[in-house]
């Protein structure tokens, strides 16, 4: 029996990172993660980084809002890793230096790209912390350092360089950044920011970072040496509404007071508030696209009508697979499914295929084809536009013909409703 979508709690995915623990493999999600997601109302639901699990996301649907953080590098291949001119000397430095994440793990990139795109068509909430920022800016076709030491450290003056990762300190080491005016962040940490500084402390545990922002983002924050901290798609952010898409390199959930709880800023869990916000309005406006329309009920004199459509169909079906018609079969009797076909002009291709093969009458057949040739041509040209277009313009076309397929379904119902009580008895 399927679960009845209104008493299912908002359902957030997070992906697990993998580890050895005792010679066995243990998967785990950091607890201040999840300890944030239940206190602001909704559900995590881990997806365990296990072979094969990218096969199997749709187990997971419902799927309200996606979070994703820590883990080991991304593959470089799917960001344009060549242009970063590093040599084979320097990678292998890098590898010794960051042992712990540059065990690249495949499994765990596949799931979490999908998940990323699969937010990116349907407008799913998304929140991505640390490596989880650069999963959603490769997503969208942005690029990440190999490594920020090596690519943008030495290549920026002394006294603006920034160390992101602190293995000897790595819950207390902070660094600056600057906020950008007029974005989330800067809504979130007003009340900590000077009149004349926009600037804040964050806690830092990466070497990789983001290099060339994916275009649909704008920046929120800024590291002294210009590496990107904070980004956010304007377009599809507004929690009241159910719409959430953004990437925090640092790490917001554990910025706390050494030995307490107690947040370095009051504003640290409002970006896990607001997802969890929009996770929540996004469910109730999935819930109310996916329930089950009540049946139309007709009362007697609706039924005559509509079996005298259906007899007429029945009638021309006939006609249509076997070239035949009964004796006692009248042309008026045929009139009233070609005048049914006349009138509703808002039938679907599939539907107009389906009475066609029920023998749509020698009148209507000719119009039909018709319809049917110019329709081909419509989507070649419509698939030679699209191919040309963004993932964004994609996933906003995508988004508005969702919508108005729920109005043509309910214009639709109420057409058909008033052209039935017009037909002649």
């Amino acid at each position: 029996m399927a679960a009845d979508l209104s008493v299912i709690l908002p359902r957030v995915l997070i992906v697990s990172r993998r580890c050895v623990r005792k010679n066995k493999f243990v998967d785990f999600v950091g607890e201040y993660h999840l300890d944030l997601i239940v206190s602001y109302g909704a559900v995590p639901v881990i997806v365990p980084r296990v072979t094969g699990v990218h096969m199997l996301l749709e187990s997971f649907e419902p799927i309200h809002g996606v979070l994703l953080c820590e883990g080991e590098d991304i593959d470089p291949s799917l960001y344009e890793a060549e242009t970063s001119n590093l040599s084979a000397e320097e990678l292998e430095e890098i590898r010794r230096l960051h042992a712990s994440d540059t065990a690249i793990d495949i499994e765990k990139d596949t799931i979490e790209l999908r998940l990323a795109k699969l937010c990116l068509e349907r407008n799913i909430p998304y929140l991505g912390i640390c490596r989880g920022s650069q999963v959603l800016n490769v997503a969208c076709g942005g690029t990440l350092y190999q490594d920020i030491g090596k690519e943008l450290t030495r290549n920026v003056p002394e006294n603006q360089r920034v160390a992101h990762m602190d293995y000897d300190n790595y819950d207390g080491h902070r660094h600056p950044v600057n906020i950008v005016e007029n974005t989330p962040l800067h809504r979130w940490f007003s009340d900590s920011l000077e009149e004349s500084e926009m600037e804040i402390f964050v806690n830092s545990y990466h070497h990789q970072g983001v290099k060339r922002l994916a275009q649909r983002f704008v920046p929120m924050a800024f590291a002294p040496d210009g590496l990107v901290e904070g980004f956010y798609d304007p377009d599809a952010f507004n929690p009241e509404e159910g719409k959430f898409i953004m990437g925090l390199q640092f790490h917001p959930e554990r910025m706390r007071r050494p030995d307490s709880e107690e947040f370095d800023y009051p504003g640290c869990p409002s970006a896990y508030k607001e997802f969890a916000k929009a996770v929540i309005a996004y469910q109730k406006k999935l819930n109310c696209l996916t329930s089950v329309p009540k049946a139309l009920k007709l009362d007697g004199e609706m039924e005559k009508k509509r079996k005298i459509i259906v007899r007429s169909f029945s009638i021309a079906r006939n006609i249509y697979q076997g070239s035949y018609r009964t004796k006692s079969s009248k042309d008026s009797e045929l009139e009233a499914g070609a005048e049914f076909l006349e009138s509703n002009t808002a039938l679907s291709l599939q539907q107009e295929t389906r009475l066609k093969q029920m023998g749509a009458t020698v009148r209507n057949a000719s119009s039909y084809f018709e319809r049917l040739k110019l329709n081909e041509e419509r989507e070649k040209l419509a698939r030679s536009v699209m191919g040309k277009m963004s993932a964004e313009q994609l996933s906003d076309l995508m988004s508005f013909y969702h919508m108005m397929g729920q109005v043509c379904s309910e214009v639709l119902e109420r057409k058909l409703h008033g052209i039935v009580n017009e037909l002649p008895v």
